[in-house]
């Protein structure tokens, strides 16, 4: 059995712990769950198991490849013997607290370690909250291990020992535990760790003894009430970017500083140092621990039932990806891995009020359509295919209805979006490339005109030029590729159709410059992007994957010009 089946099988357990924390907490009137919070922390620990299976060769093939090269008593009886299992539990651990410690330490590592410190509650549920770039360079600190011999079996249980052990430390439900807490780490111990308060930073590293910290200077007992979270909050529940956060601000830093020598040493310096020149150029607000306020954007009740829904779904989802995709082929696991991220991100963006249910439900929905696809399940992506565009006609139709009425741009949206679900239905059959070809380039000229709105025709001359070479170019690489000579005018209409959409769309853009005008553009750039891979699959030459290509540029490409035009039809005047 695989560490990822044994989390799979270890999840109820999880859950109901974090359900009698709750019940507990409600009792004594101090429960420490928010939804929202609990939501972002499980699935950031979902998005953590799930990434890992790319990273196996760094977790595993590494330690295996320095034990079968240099190991000093390799295959000995001793690592198999009670002793030697406790001892190689010890010897883990150890390794933990200096990667822990450096993850604390050093700017580079708490780029990864930072996503477990994130929450701003303490509870069971943030013991799940865990990194997915960790594995990167965490391994380093156990090759000692593999050096003494300690055998890749013997490493990946005692590994599992130890992260399953701290998971009970999260909470705040169990108060100081006497001799307990002088040797191991205890959740009095770890509720320091998580503090941002001033003399509670950076202490208490132990994973499961905290000897390593009394030994090594870094032990601080709880004596005053815990802060959580980061002292540059991360105020979002997108989990890309709670990978990304810092790792994007080294970038900058390490961009913008002057001297090569600084642009080296902020990626190993402490966290929070920055070079004077850049720290003058863009000041950073000091920590202050009394004006620490939790990020709580509002939750309507329809949007609560809605992401725990969602999330429920998407529980089942990873489960089944953990059981089965140790035996997958790499390019299953990253498509349904794909399915599963953008899942995940919809709900966080829902729940931070970026987009709407409908949309998530659309994004999710061509997602599906997209890995179906891919994957061969063809039955499944009949179902999804023209459900995501039915979806967006819903989420049209449902703005029209808070706007008041159906106006000229949803209507001319609405219109588009229909022959866009024709031309997907007649392209999901044998025998019917040319009236699916009809109706998306019917679909793309209600597009045009729907893109005209408050512009003149093709307003950047620039724009049109590009997009008709680009056009010209696309067709007579297909034609030299292998077009037959029946498809060569529709073909050539639809080149030129597309192209003038992108122009317009672009053009509008030059005009409003506001950010609803720059993604239809976007959109439209990605629909063409589209069809020049679907045309290339077709005429030219089989691409690898190409229904991953194909979909998820179309899907972008509808998703956001939906988004954008309603944005651009919801203040009139004001793009």
């Amino acid at each position: 059995m695989s560490p990822s089946q044994i989390i799979v099988l270890a999840t109820p357990v999880f859950f109901a712990l974090i359900a009698l924390e709750y019940a507990i907490g409600l009792k004594r009137r101090r429960n420490t769950y928010r939804l929202d919070d609990a939501i972002s922390s499980i699935g950031l620990g979902m998005l953590s198991q799930i990434s890992a299976v790319f990273t196996r060769l760094l977790r595993v093939g590494l330690y295996t490849a320095v034990y079968s090269t240099v190991a000093l008593w390799p295959d000995h009886a001793f690592w198999t013997s009670w002793t030697g299992w406790l001892l190689a539990l010890v010897f883990y651990d150890f390794c933990y607290y200096w990667l822990h410690r450096a993850g604390h330490e050093t700017a580079l590592f708490w780029a990864a370690h930072v996503v477990h410190h994130q929450s701003q509650d303490y509870n069971l549920s943030t013991a799940l909250r865990q990194t997915s770039s960790g594995a990167l360079l965490g391994w380093v600190f156990y090759l000692p291990m593999a050096v003494a011999g300690v055998p890749p079996l013997v490493f990946g249980v005692v590994a599992l020992i130890d992260l399953l052990y701290q998971f009970w430390v999260h909470t705040e439900q169990v108060g100081k535990l006497g001799w307990f807490d002088r040797w191991f780490c205890s959740p009095s111990n770890h509720r320091v760790h998580h503090a941002v308060n001033d003399h509670y930073l950076d202490r208490n590293y132990g994973g499961i003894l905290i000897v390593w910290d009394r030994l090594f200077g870094s032990f601080k007992e709880e004596d005053e009430r815990c802060v959580y979270g980061t002292r540059k909050p991360l105020n979002s529940w997108d989990p890309v970017w709670a990978n990304a956060e810092v790792y994007w601000g080294l970038l900058k830093d390490s961009w913008h500083a002057q001297r090569w020598a600084d642009k080296v040493r902020v990626w190993f310096k402490p966290p929070g140092w920055r070079p004077a020149d850049v720290a003058a150029r863009f000041p950073s607000p000091n920590f202050d621990l009394a004006a620490v306020q939790r990020y709580a954007p509002p939750m309507t009740r329809g949007v609560q039932v809605f992401s725990a829904v969602q999330f429920a779904l998407l529980l089942g989802g990873v489960a089944g990806f953990l059981w089965f995709s140790d035996g997958w082929p790499l390019a299953r696991s990253a498509v349904v891995f794909a399915v599963l991220l953008v899942a995940l991100w919809a709900i966080g963006a829902v729940m931070q009020g970026r987009i709407g249910m409908g949309e998530a439900l659309l994004i999710e929905c061509s997602a599906m359509s997209m890995a179906c696809a891919a994957l061969g399940w063809v039955e499944l992506h009949r179902v999804f295919k023209p459900l995501a565009m039915l979806v967006a006609m819903a989420v049209v139709l449902g703005h029209a209805r808070g706007a008041g009425g159906l106006k000229r741009a949803s209507g001319l949206l609405l219109g588009a979006l229909t022959l866009c679900l024709a031309g997907d239905t007649f392209l999901m059959f044998p025998g019917y490339f040319i009236p699916g070809l009809v109706s998306f380039l019917l679909a793309h000229l209600i597009y045009i005109a729907l893109f005209r709105q408050e512009v003149p025709w093709f307003p950047s001359r620039r724009a049109l030029v590009a997009t008709l070479g680009f056009g010209l170019a696309m067709f007579v690489f297909l034609w030299q590729g292998g077009l037959p000579t029946t498809l060569g005018a529709p073909v050539a209409a639809y080149v030129l159709v597309i192209a003038l959409m992108a122009a317009q769309a672009i053009g509008r853009a030059s005009v409003l410059r506001s950010p609803a005008a720059i993604g239809v553009a976007v959109g439209a750039g990605f629909f063409m992007l589209s069809d020049t891979l679907l045309a290339i699959n077709r005429f030219v030459s089989p691409l690898p994957m190409s229904q991953v290509w194909v979909l998820s540029t179309y899907y972008v490409a509808q998703v956001l010009i939906v988004r954008n035009m309603l944005r651009s039809e919801s203040v009139p005047g004001k793009h």
